[in-house]
């Protein structure tokens, strides 16, 4: 469905591998972009996205799903756009879905970060790449770790759960690679 496209979005990444509060925030962050009318954007990855993705769902939401594999598998839905930067039928790698990111980060209006490894993974390099070149802003969710201290040291804005109520209200700021 490439009318979702038109719409405005909101993008949920994150870890694989969830801490119990950050799977709270991802889940959070699904339900609330179908609340609030918004399109979910994520990478279709195991964990923060998927947990997103399915709340959204669950809850009457759209998402745009950027996969790093086959097209051919998925399973036509309305609610659902998979967009794949890469053939549609090659199958899952490594490279594609480093490479898929800076398409994920440029979708959403707002990027919201559930979890993140410092200096390691895709979550962590799509989201500095973000930070770097401005492509949207950036929030992470504050859970005291040290890759969103550094996140945040470079422009990421730390947020809680009470601010996931209203998207429109999260506050902004300029990426330490802009000044």
């Amino acid at each position: 469905n490439t009318e979702l496209l038109k719409y405005r979005s909101i993008l949920l990444i994150g870890s694989r591998d969830l801490n119990p509060e950050n799977e709270k925030f991802a889940q959070e962050v699904g339900w609330e972009a179908a609340e609030q009318g918004y399109v979910l954007v994520s990478g279709n990855a195991r964990g923060a996205d998927r947990t997103a993705q399915n709340a959204c769902l669950e809850n009457g939401g759209c998402v745009i799903s950027v996969v790093a594999d086959s097209l051919e598998a998925k399973t036509p839905d309305d609610r659902i756009l998979y967009l794949s930067e890469d053939g549609f039928d090659l199958p899952f790698s490594p490279l594609r879905a480093l490479r898929r990111n800076r398409v994920i980060h440029a979708l959403g209006d707002k990027v919201l970060v559930a979890q993140a490894t410092l200096q390691s993974g895709g979550t962590w390099d799509g989201t500095v790449r973000n930070l770097r070149f401005g492509w949207s802003p950036v929030y992470c969710y504050n859970d005291g770790s040290e890759a969103v201290q550094m996140l945040a040291q470079m422009g990421a804005e730390l947020i809680g759960m009470e601010q996931l109520g209203d998207f429109e209200a999260l506050p902004q700021r300029t990426s330490l690679f802009e000044m």
